[in-house]
């Protein structure tokens, strides 16, 4: 078989969602990470968003991390593609169904929703670069001097969007779906790279569950503590 022929296969779909899951896993994690340092002006009074400010500046100013940034937004539509097509294809082969329904019996309903929670995702997606990628990259953000140096003050610009509920709920929306499609996508990735052994299945659920909980938790408390101004 070709590599070509490989890949447009069922199972290199899969390998490719796998592969692409897994760097996204990665991306969450160093994401959640940098946005964790708004919560520096809670030990520290003086701080007004300035080590996020640093971090964020870090990230848009350093030619490796914008080459990634590519690798990133590649990843991400080919993984979404890629599920969709996956999602077409499984639906087209259960056109028939079975004589007595199973509902949920068979499987949890994300792990039959995951092309819808994708869909939701990716549009959640759209929103939050319009929100804070697109302004920090092109049409500009307001600048702050830390350290004699202007920076974007992309803490400022959470305080402003996180100022509207109807936001900080579509973004408490979102990582509610985030987490749902990361209770089965986590351990499916897994699985789809050859990891069958019953006792490494178990670590990698219970890992996965506690991963899918706290990452999107985390991300959901950033909004709510921006509009609670619980952070300021």
């Amino acid at each position: 078989m070709k590599w070509s022929e490989f890949f447009t296969s069922s199972v290199g779909k899969k390998l490719v969602m796998a592969l692409t899951g897994l760097f996204l896993i990665s991306f969450l994690v160093i994401h959640v990470g940098i946005n964790s340092c708004i919560y520096a002006t809670l030990f520290d009074q003086d701080d007004h968003g300035n080590m996020f400010n640093k971090a964020a500046h870090f990230m848009g100013s350093s030619y490796v991390i914008r080459i990634i940034e590519i690798g990133l937004f590649l990843g991400f539509f080919v993984h979404i593609i890629q599920g969709l097509v996956l999602e077409v294809q499984n639906r087209s082969k259960r056109k028939m169904g079975y004589q007595v329904k199973m509902g949920t019996k068979g499987s949890t309903w994300y792990r039959k929703s995951m092309g819808l929670l994708g869909t939701l995702i990716l549009i959640f997606l759209i929103i939050h670069w319009i929100h804070f990628w697109i302004p920090s990259r092109f049409t500009g953000v307001e600048d702050t001097i830390i350290d004699g140096k202007p920076m974007h003050n992309l803490f400022g610009l959470m305080q402003e969007t996180f100022t509207q509920l109807w936001v900080v709920i579509l973004y408490v929306l979102a990582c509610a779906s985030l987490a749902f499609h990361l209770l089965h996508g986590f351990q499916s990735a897994f699985r789809t790279m050859g990891v069958h052994n019953k006792r490494y299945v178990t670590l990698l659920n219970g890992v996965g569950i506690g991963f899918s909980i706290t990452v999107p938790l985390l991300f959901a408390l950033m909004p709510v503590s921006m509009y609670m101004q619980w952070v300021k």
